[in-house]
């Protein structure tokens, strides 16, 4: 029996720090890789984890916003959550690494569901900060689950991150 894939992701369009410069980006970084990850596995559903309002276009102050949310542990709100997430096997969960760590939407997000029994498979758009401490913190709110290693991929070579991607969907085959 084949595995239900859940491809769930945060990522923000607009202006970016990319390669030590500010760009607009007609898509995020993350959402570029979570489009060819979804090529790979075309029968995954595709859910983007957003929140119920818009940060900052500016990129400075959504930094800022972003920050004060991990400092307060603020849990934003999910727009237009799941109703369930029993159906499936395996969660690919993809993210910006925002101040060492995930939006804070992803742990509403991840607080929000029963991952027993479920593979989370991590990944992470940034700009050399790798992981940062995502894993760690998975694990902790999905203790039930089993949190395989994630990846971490440059945001700025997003477009470029096809051996990702298959590394990505070859976990969920394996």
């Amino acid at each position: 029996m084949a595995k239900k894939v859940l491809i769930a992701y945060y990522s923000r369009r607009g202006e970016n720090y990319v390669n030590g410069s500010i760009k607009n980006l007609k898509l995020g970084n993350t959402e570029v890789v979570v489009g060819k990850i979804k090529t790979m596995l075309p029968d995954a559903d595709v859910f983007q984890i957003d929140t119920t309002y818009e940060y900052s276009k500016d990129y400075m102050t959504c930094i800022e916003e972003a920050k004060k949310e991990l400092h307060d542990q603020v849990r934003p709100e999910v727009k237009n959550p799941l109703e369930s997430i029993d159906e499936y096997d395996t969660i690919i969960l993809g993210y910006p690494n925002w101040w060492g760590t995930m939006p804070m939407v992803c742990y509403t997000f991840l607080e929000s569901y029963d991952f027993t029994g479920k593979t989370i498979i991590p990944f992470c758009t940034n700009e050399g900060s790798g992981m940062g401490s995502s894993e760690r913190f998975i694990k902790k709110l999905c203790p039930t689950a089993t949190v395989l290693n994630g990846i971490s991929i440059h945001g700025a070579e997003a477009a470029h991150a096809d051996r990702e991607a298959k590394q990505i969907a070859n976990m969920v085959e394996s």
